[in-house]
Order: C-alpha cells, then sequence, then structure tokens
C-alpha cells in the first residue's frame, strides 16, 4: 500500500472500505504541506473539500464578535476535518490554522459525494463522526459552564495526555506546541489566568510545560480537581 492508502485505511471514515475501493479512493487525494502558522481555510470561505490530518496539529476556530479567538477543536494525526460542507455546499464554519508543520490530505466535495453515494459504509461513518463532533461540542459547552478554570485546564491536559501522550519513567511527555494564549482560547478564558493556574501546577509538581511539549508528572493530582 502506498503512504495514503496506509492514512485511508486507518482514518474511522475508510476503514470500512476494501484494498480496491481504497485504490479508487487514493485516485481522489490530493496532498499538501503546511509550514506552522499557515491558515488551510477561513471561516466563511466557501467549503470545497473534506480534508484528514496525516501528521502534525491544527487548530479549528472561531472569531467571536468582539475579535477574539476561541478555538472549538484541536485535529490530531488520524482526523477528519471540515465534513459539514459535504452536505450543506455552504461555507466553512471556522478557520483551520496550523500549529505545528502538517501533512494534509483532503478530497474535494464532488469526488467524496460520488464515494458516499456509492458506499454505504462511508455514509454511515460518516454520520458517526458527526455524530461524535455533535457530542463533542455538547460536552464542551457542558464544560465551559459547570467548571471553573482550572478544572477546565486539567480536562483539556488530561484529553492531550490521552491524544497524543507517550510515557516514560518520569511520567506522560505530551508533544504539542500550544501556546498560553492558545491555552486560554481553548477553554475561554484569558491569558493571564491561565498562567497562573499553570504556575500553581508547577508549583505542586503536577507538571511542567513549554513551547515545545507537556510534561505531566502527577496525572492523579488533575483528576482530582474533575
Amino acid at each position: 500500500m502506498s503512504d495514503n492508502l496506509y492514512y485511508l485505511k486507518n482514518i474511522p471514515l475508510f476503514n470500512a472500505l476494501n484494498n480496491e475501493q481504497l485504490k479508487a479512493m487514493n485516485c481522489r487525494v490530493i496532498e499538501r504541506e503546511y509550514k506552522k502558522g499557515r491558515i488551510i481555510f477561513m471561516e466563511g470561505e466557501p467549503g470545497e473539500a473534506i480534508y484528514f490530518l496525516k501528521d502534525g496539529l491544527i487548530k479549528l476556530s472561531k472569531q467571536t464578535i468582539d475579535g477574539r479567538e476561541h478555538i472549538l477543536h484541536l485535529v490530531h494525526p488520524g482526523d477528519v476535518f471540515a465534513e459539514v460542507v459535504i452536505f450543506d455546499s455552504g461555507s466553512y464554519p471556522a478557520t483551520a490554522e496550523v500549529i505545528e508543520d502538517a501533512s494534509v490530505g483532503f478530497i474535494r466535495n464532488e469526488d467524496m459525494f460520488a464515494v458516499i453515494s456509492a458506499y454505504s459504509d462511508t455514509a454511515v461513518a460518516m454520520l458517526k463522526i458527526m455524530a461524535r463532533r455533535l457530542r463533542d461540542a455538547q460536552e464542551k459547552v457542558m464544560n465551559l459552564a459547570l467548571n471553573d478554570t482550572a478544572r477546565r485546564l486539567a480536562l483539556v491536559i488530561l484529553g492531550l495526555a490521552e491524544e497524543r501522550g507517550i510515557q516514560n519513567a518520569s511520567g506522560t511527555i505530551i508533544p504539542v506546541q500550544l501556546t498560553n494564549q492558545e491555552l486560554a482560547n481553548l477553554i475561554g478564558t484569558s491569558r493571564e489566568t491561565v498562567s497562573r493556574i499553570i504556575n500553581s501546577f508547577k508549583r505542586s509538581g503536577t507538571m511542567e510545560i513549554d513551547r515545545q511539549q507537556i510534561i505531566l508528572y502527577k496525572k492523579e493530582k488533575l483528576r482530582e480537581l474533575l
């Protein structure tokens, strides 16, 4: 299998397809490499394709009325994003910006729709992805409404540990490049508040954080906040 076929087979949207169907799908994939800080698409631009992340990290965000950024979701390798434009032919509902150098594949709407029409398993997988996205959004709203900022930040860090964490003798290494401002934008607070909470976590020996990674020494300490 080619590199793209490996990724397609391991993406939930396509893993019900057999090898011949995957090869046909592979012919429709367009690849792009993006450097950190690049914008893949902007909120409000015409939605032309569905994307999947092969490597790197991407944030999906919206601008508030007063111009602040609110991060909706972090896209990890293997994730599909911008899937909603397949069905409504509308604009992209958020901006996709590269946080870590990224390798991205995308499939134009007309090609993706042809695949969904031909293979019912893919249509079911697409509905499952959209249902999961809706559930994640509902959980985030509940998190913002019911938890204080320390709990919200603990939930984000524990989620990153589950998605990207690498275990070693000292704890969990989370190789993500998130600034304090981006963490603040994820949990709906200010950079100053996040900095204060992180300093508290550091003093308690729970974690260390810099621009390159998070080192989580005492995962149970964060769980105690929940």
